[in-house]
């Protein structure tokens, strides 16, 4: 007699099959079949002109172009500073990161990812809200405060904004938090953020701590999505 458990594989699309009889484990792994709306964003994603220019132009991911423009405005980066990169997978803020600081300073990406070693970056598959993850970090650190936290990170998009709006939120106050432990006097932040319920009260939280925040929309980002960031510049202790 078997009883079985399924459930998909987030990275791969794969459907997994666990069936457990008295004989022991059976495992079953086949390909789910796409769905309409996911085979119309690959689609989409696969003609996406950022898309084609980072690959032209040697970029991990198309999220570079949204860290680039956010730069050009702030002036974010500058040599010999310290660089933390939250939700890094696949790399491409810490590649820009590390081709603006030009071998000079220290960034460090974190992400509960495996992420590609990169030049000049150090890659530490963590969780930064678990102690381990935190010491990994402490570690890196070496005893010193970052001059930018910056943050990519978002959860992973059901279409139910009563759970996805919470998620992403959630996961730019833990971004924020971390600046208590690990920025420097002064230093900068960068988050992305979704517009919605919590969306007015972090603004203003991100307010109260640091000396200037502002919220851009950058052109790489697609038209249709909530999607904004938050730069805060200045961080008062």
């Amino acid at each position: 007699m078997w009883f079985g458990v399924t459930w998909f594989t987030r990275r791969e699309g794969a459907k997994v099959t666990l069936r457990v009889g008295v004989n022991g484990l059976e495992w079953r792994h086949r390909m789910a079949k796409r769905s309409k709306s996911s085979s119309r964003w690959l689609q989409e994603h696969e003609r996406d002109p950022y898309v084609l220019k980072a690959r032209k132009e040697g970029w991990r991911s198309r999220a570079v172009y949204k860290l680039e423009e956010l730069d050009k405005r702030n002036s974010l980066f500058r040599k010999g500073m310290t660089v933390i990169d939250l939700g890094a997978a696949p790399g491409g803020w810490s590649q820009f990161a590390a081709y603006r600081l030009d071998g000079t300073g220290k960034i460090i990406a974190l992400d509960i990812l495996p992420m590609d070693a990169l030049a000049d970056v150090v890659v530490l598959q963590a969780d930064f809200r678990e102690p381990e993850g935190l010491a990994s970090l402490e570690e890196a650190l070496a005893g010193k405060k970052a001059d930018l936290v910056m943050s990519d990170m978002a959860p992973n998009i059901t279409g139910i904004a009563g759970v996805d709006q919470p998620r992403g939120m959630y996961l730019a106050e833990l971004a924020l938090d971390l600046c208590t432990e690990a920025l420097a006097a002064g230093g900068s932040f960068v988050t992305k953020l979704f517009q919605g319920e919590g969306f007015d009260d972090f603004v203003k939280l991100a307010r109260d701590r640091f000396g200037k925040v502002s919220v851009k929309k950058p052109a790489a980002s697609r038209p249709r999505s909530r999607e904004v960031y938050l730069v805060a510049r200045n961080y008062q202790v």
